[in-house]
Protein backbone atom coordinates (compact mmCIF):
# COMPACT_ATOMS: atom_id res chain seq x y z
CA UNK A 1 0.00 0.00 0.00
CA UNK A 2 1.84 3.03 -1.16
CA UNK A 3 0.36 6.49 -0.65
CA UNK A 4 0.80 9.15 -3.25
CA UNK A 5 1.22 12.71 -2.03
CA UNK A 6 0.83 15.56 -4.48
CA UNK A 7 3.58 18.14 -4.17
CA UNK A 8 3.21 21.75 -5.30
CA UNK A 9 5.81 21.34 -8.06
CA UNK A 10 3.67 18.66 -9.71
CA UNK A 11 5.92 15.74 -8.64
CA UNK A 12 4.44 12.74 -6.83
CA UNK A 13 6.14 11.34 -3.74
CA UNK A 14 5.65 7.67 -2.88
CA UNK A 15 6.30 5.92 0.44
CA UNK A 16 4.84 4.03 3.40
CA UNK A 17 3.03 5.71 6.25
CA UNK A 18 4.21 5.43 9.83
CA UNK A 19 1.21 3.26 10.69
CA UNK A 20 2.01 0.77 7.92
CA UNK A 21 5.63 0.51 9.02
CA UNK A 22 4.56 0.08 12.65
CA UNK A 23 2.24 -2.80 11.73
CA UNK A 24 5.06 -4.57 9.86
CA UNK A 25 7.45 -4.14 12.81
CA UNK A 26 4.84 -5.51 15.24
CA UNK A 27 4.20 -8.56 13.03
CA UNK A 28 7.93 -9.29 12.80
CA UNK A 29 8.23 -8.92 16.59
CA UNK A 30 5.39 -11.37 17.24
CA UNK A 31 6.88 -13.94 14.85
CA UNK A 32 10.30 -13.56 16.49
CA UNK A 33 8.78 -13.94 19.97
CA UNK A 34 7.45 -17.38 19.00
CA UNK A 35 10.27 -18.49 16.71
CA UNK A 36 13.44 -17.66 18.64
CA UNK A 37 12.70 -19.78 21.75
CA UNK A 38 11.86 -22.78 19.54
CA UNK A 39 15.12 -22.30 17.65
CA UNK A 40 17.14 -22.12 20.88
CA UNK A 41 15.35 -25.23 22.18
CA UNK A 42 16.18 -27.09 18.98
CA UNK A 43 19.85 -26.10 19.19
CA UNK A 44 20.13 -27.19 22.84
CA UNK A 45 18.35 -30.47 22.06
CA UNK A 46 20.92 -31.24 19.35
CA UNK A 47 23.72 -30.54 21.83
CA UNK A 48 22.05 -32.82 24.39
CA UNK A 49 21.81 -35.59 21.81
CA UNK A 50 25.62 -35.54 21.67
CA UNK A 51 25.69 -36.77 25.27
CA UNK A 52 23.23 -39.59 24.58
CA UNK A 53 25.24 -40.74 21.56
CA UNK A 54 28.48 -40.71 23.57
CA UNK A 55 26.94 -42.56 26.51
CA UNK A 56 25.39 -45.17 24.21
CA UNK A 57 28.88 -45.82 22.82
CA UNK A 58 30.26 -46.14 26.35
CA UNK A 59 27.47 -48.56 27.25
CA UNK A 60 28.22 -50.79 24.24
CA UNK A 61 31.96 -50.72 25.01
CA UNK A 62 31.26 -51.52 28.68
CA UNK A 63 29.22 -54.57 27.68
CA UNK A 64 32.05 -55.82 25.45
CA UNK A 65 34.56 -55.22 28.25
CA UNK A 66 32.37 -57.03 30.77
CA UNK A 67 31.99 -60.01 28.42
CA UNK A 68 35.79 -60.31 28.12
CA UNK A 69 36.90 -59.40 31.66
CA UNK A 70 33.97 -60.41 33.87
CA UNK A 71 33.70 -56.89 35.31
CA UNK A 72 32.94 -53.42 34.04
CA UNK A 73 35.78 -50.98 33.30
CA UNK A 74 36.58 -48.37 35.93
CA UNK A 75 38.05 -45.88 33.42
CA UNK A 76 37.06 -44.71 29.94
CA UNK A 77 40.58 -45.35 28.62
CA UNK A 78 40.17 -49.08 29.31
CA UNK A 79 37.32 -49.32 26.80
CA UNK A 80 37.73 -50.26 23.14
CA UNK A 81 35.88 -47.29 21.68
CA UNK A 82 36.97 -44.71 19.15
CA UNK A 83 34.46 -42.10 20.30
CA UNK A 84 35.92 -38.65 21.00
CA UNK A 85 34.96 -36.82 24.16
CA UNK A 86 31.82 -34.69 23.86
CA UNK A 87 32.29 -31.05 22.92
CA UNK A 88 29.61 -29.51 25.14
CA UNK A 89 29.84 -31.84 28.16
CA UNK A 90 32.42 -32.77 30.74
CA UNK A 91 32.81 -36.49 31.37
CA UNK A 92 32.71 -37.73 34.95
CA UNK A 93 34.29 -40.85 36.35
CA UNK A 94 32.86 -44.33 35.98
CA UNK A 95 31.49 -45.52 39.31
CA UNK A 96 29.49 -48.48 40.55
CA UNK A 97 25.81 -47.60 40.43
CA UNK A 98 23.60 -47.83 43.49
CA UNK A 99 26.40 -48.75 45.88
CA UNK A 100 27.10 -52.03 44.07
CA UNK A 101 30.38 -53.16 42.59
CA UNK A 102 31.81 -52.79 39.09
CA UNK A 103 31.33 -56.51 38.58
CA UNK A 104 27.57 -55.99 38.38
CA UNK A 105 26.88 -52.36 37.59
CA UNK A 106 28.33 -49.04 36.46
CA UNK A 107 27.28 -45.40 36.15
CA UNK A 108 28.66 -42.46 34.17
CA UNK A 109 27.45 -38.85 34.27
CA UNK A 110 28.05 -36.12 31.74
CA UNK A 111 27.62 -32.50 32.85
CA UNK A 112 26.66 -29.72 30.42
CA UNK A 113 29.37 -27.08 30.55
CA UNK A 114 28.76 -23.55 29.32
CA UNK A 115 25.05 -24.15 28.91
CA UNK A 116 23.10 -21.66 26.89
CA UNK A 117 19.50 -21.06 25.84
CA UNK A 118 18.33 -20.49 29.40
CA UNK A 119 18.42 -24.15 30.44
CA UNK A 120 21.33 -23.82 32.85
CA UNK A 121 23.71 -26.63 33.72
CA UNK A 122 22.28 -30.14 33.63
CA UNK A 123 23.48 -33.73 33.81
CA UNK A 124 22.83 -36.89 31.82
CA UNK A 125 23.53 -40.25 33.49
CA UNK A 126 23.76 -43.72 31.98
CA UNK A 127 24.12 -47.01 33.81
CA UNK A 128 24.45 -50.61 32.69
CA UNK A 129 20.68 -50.49 32.03
CA UNK A 130 20.87 -47.42 29.79
CA UNK A 131 19.56 -43.89 30.38
CA UNK A 132 19.07 -43.19 34.10
CA UNK A 133 16.20 -40.71 34.34
CA UNK A 134 16.25 -40.70 38.16
CA UNK A 135 19.81 -39.35 38.38
CA UNK A 136 19.66 -37.11 35.30
CA UNK A 137 18.31 -33.59 35.56
CA UNK A 138 18.00 -32.69 31.88
CA UNK A 139 14.87 -30.68 31.05
CA UNK A 140 12.16 -32.70 29.28
CA UNK A 141 11.96 -30.04 26.53
CA UNK A 142 15.51 -30.78 25.36
CA UNK A 143 15.77 -34.47 26.26
CA UNK A 144 16.12 -36.42 23.01
CA UNK A 145 14.68 -39.52 24.77
CA UNK A 146 11.41 -37.82 25.75
CA UNK A 147 8.50 -37.94 23.36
Amino acid sequence: MANTIALPQGRARKGFSLVELSVVVIIIGVLAAFGVPRLLQSVERSKASESFKYLASVRAAQERYQARQGTYASDITMLDMEQTAPTYFSVGAITAAGGGSLEDTWSLTLTRSGSSSGYGAYTVTFTHDGYDSLNSDIDADINPQST
